[in-house]
């Protein structure tokens, strides 16, 4: 399975440019998109969803072009929006039934289905319940299962784990682990460690341009020997924090114990650490920033 895309743009007619040539290959796996709020990570999610049309560039999947022929790609596709609506009135079995037939899938095979993903996404007492009366949580599950049903080869979720509590996020990790062996996963989240937990590459966009790609283990090898740990009193934290990344911050009975990133050691008592994923993330942005206003 291969999702190519290449020099795809989208400007809106407000003049708003969300992507700018964003170029990927994607196979087999995890993609995990990271990016700030308004980066372009759901723009790009709607157009390989076939919902949005790029202003320029291409897309295409196994070789058959997604722009102009969206049908090439919907009988594969599963897609959990952000903003994930639904019937209030109906139970879960009711609005997955109702969504079952409209993707073609009727009787008792979509019952056994159905069946399936409640039982998957830990719904099966409520399966009965009008949605409206769901938590967000459980409500997010069933958005889950909507995108599962029709056993897609394309996976697009965008923020999935919102509204879930720490364990159903760990089992809807665990699921999209088992998912991805023989597909292509697009997963988009503001929760880095959901993405450190699954992908297995990351790309991620800041204004609406592609700043990096690559494997996780990548990314962190390239982070060794950036990462340091101080203890520091409480009034040098917000100048270390204008010097510096401060990716976290313990306070205890003799100072402020930080992780800072740094090109190299800071201070003379200071600590290096293993990178996290997160602390790779906030230093692509920033030399993505400093290249800009170098410019």
């Amino acid at each position: 399975m291969t999702l190519r895309i290449e020099q795809l743009s989208k400007q809106y007619k407000n003049g708003v440019k969300a992507l700018s040539q964003i170029s990927l290959t994607i196979e087999n796996g995890i993609l995990g998109l990271l990016g700030p709020n308004g980066a372009g990570k759901s723009t790009l999610m709607r157009i390989l969803a076939t919902i949005t049309k790029p202003s320029s560039g291409s897309a295409s999947w196994n070789g058959r072009d997604l722009i102009k022929d969206a049908n090439a790609l919907r009988p594969y596709l599963g897609y959990l929006p952000q903003d994930f609506g639904i019937y209030p009135h109906l139970s879960a079995v009711e609005f997955l039934s109702y969504l079952a037939a409209a993707k073609g899938i009727n009787g008792p095979t979509a019952q056994k289905r159905i069946q399936q993903l409640l039982e998957v996404v830990n719904l099966q007492e409520a399966q009965k319940r009008p949605l409206g009366t769901l938590s967000g949580g459980m409500r997010q599950r069933v958005g889950i299962a909507q995108a599962l049903l029709s056993d897609p080869k394309l996976l697009i979720v965008d923020e999935p784990t919102a509204g879930l509590d720490p364990e159903e996020r760990v089992g809807f990790r665990h699921l999209l682990t088992e998912l991805s062996g023989d597909r292509v996963v697009i997963l988009s989240s503001h929760i880095v460690s959901d993405i450190e937990a699954t992908a297995t590459d990351i790309a991620i966009i800041n204004k609406g341009l592609l700043i990096c790609h690559e494997r996780p283990e990548t990314m962190l090898r390239q982070m060794e020997g950036q990462v340091w740990e101080m203890l520091i009193p409480s009034a040098e934290l917000s100048s270390l924090k204008e010097r510096y990344i401060v990716s976290g911050t313990v306070r205890t009975s003799q100072g402020i114990r930080i992780r800072l990133v740094a090109p190299a050691k800071p201070t003379f008592d200071a600590i290096a650490l293993t990178p996290s994923l997160e602390e790779a993330y906030l230093s692509a942005l920033a030399q993505a920033k400093n290249g800009r206003n170098a410019a």
